[in-house]
């Protein structure tokens, strides 16, 4: 990671209209067709969240505008992505846990396991440092939801996906997908970009 300055960035103006706005995040959400994912969950076992979490992902690896973060009144560049999921440990309370992006679905799939595993055993959140742009998830798998919108605390300004639990009708199964960000760091073109990003991603996990 390392800072920039703005004016030699995409985000110029972004920064200059944004970074003093009290609220400056933006929400989009999007109904996801995860049946993919349903059915490679079932041939393989492999965890439903944990594939959602890759394919997330993959879709933000390819997305030019997840490099760049405003932190503090700073702009900053990194070269690489984490997902971050929230785990239930034992001792009946939640902690989060890091994740690095790969593009091998089946390393992701190991780190998942380990570092989820770690966190669920521990009680302690498993952080990747600050060279990490950590894209934040939330699922309320048990839970059937149309959107949220997270909160604004002003420091974390991540980006921040929230989904509840999916829906099966007839032969397809859906998901609403919210997806909040700093308007610093992406207008709603590349954000909603990235959701048909994500999709796509879904839609071929069967090929990775």
């Amino acid at each position: 990671m390392k800072e920039v300055n703005p004016k030699d960035t995409p985000r110029a103006l972004a920064f200059d209209l944004w970074m003093k706005a009290p609220m400056p995040m933006v929400t989009l959400m999007k109904t996801l067709d995860v049946s993919p994912l349903v059915r490679l969950h079932r041939k393989r076992q492999d965890s439903f969240h944990m594939l959602l979490c890759w394919c997330i992902g993959r879709a933000a690896a390819q997305t030019e505008e997840f490099y760049l973060l405003p932190v503090g009144n700073k702009l900053i560049k990194y070269d690489r992505l984490a997902v971050n999921t929230v785990v239930a440990t034992q001792n009946g309370g939640i902690a989060t846990c890091d994740l690095p992006i790969s593009p091998d679905l089946a390393q992701f799939s190991r780190d998942y396991q380990a570092l989820t595993q770690l966190v669920r055993e521990s009680g302690e959140s498993h952080e990747l440092g600050q060279d990490y742009m950590v894209i934040g998830t939330s699922a309320l798998a048990e839970h059937e939801i149309d959107g949220a919108v997270n909160i604004y605390a002003g420091f974390y300004n991540n980006p921040f996906l929230i989904w509840g639990k999916y829906r099966k009708k007839w032969f397809r199964t859906t998901l609403p997908v919210s997806f909040q960000f700093h308007h610093t760091q992406m207008d709603g073109i590349p954000a909603a970009a990235f959701l048909e990003r994500l999709q796509q991603e879904i839609n071929h996990i069967h090929t990775k």
